[in-house]
């Protein structure tokens, strides 16, 4: 399994969509990322890397964890973020109801995008 890593830099769409992909493709994916900003753009991606999923119908969940590592001798401590797919019912009824508004107002939006392209 190759650890996914994200720097400041990274394009948060860039990550989620290397993330959505191995999920795909193995099920499991890690998600690794050194100082603030990489980690917000990290948290970021793993936002919109389950927004691709759930258009496919997986529903994913997330722990960070900190972990060791060693750049050019020196020792860093990273956030590791590990992700892998759940059942769906196995989510608590308070995140179902945030995926169900979510999906109703992606739904209002493109009803309403749709209905002015009519015009």
């Amino acid at each position: 399994m190759e650890v996914i890593k994200v720097s400041a830099r990274s394009r948060s769409t860039a990550v989620a969509g290397a993330i959505a992909g191995v999920i795909r493709d193995q099920g499991y994916a890690e998600v690794q990322a050194i100082g603030a900003s990489a980690v917000n753009q990290a948290v970021k991606a793993v936002a919109i890397a389950r927004g691709y999923l759930q258009e496919d119908g997986i529903a994913i969940a997330t722990i960070p964890v900190f972990v060791e590592v060693d750049i050019q001798g020196l020792e860093r401590t990273a956030v590791k973020m590990v992700v892998w797919p759940v059942e769906r019912g196995s989510l608590p009824a308070q995140l179902l109801a945030l995926f169900e508004a979510e999906q109703a107002a992606k739904e209002a939006t493109v009803t309403e995008e749709s209905a002015r392209s009519e015009e």
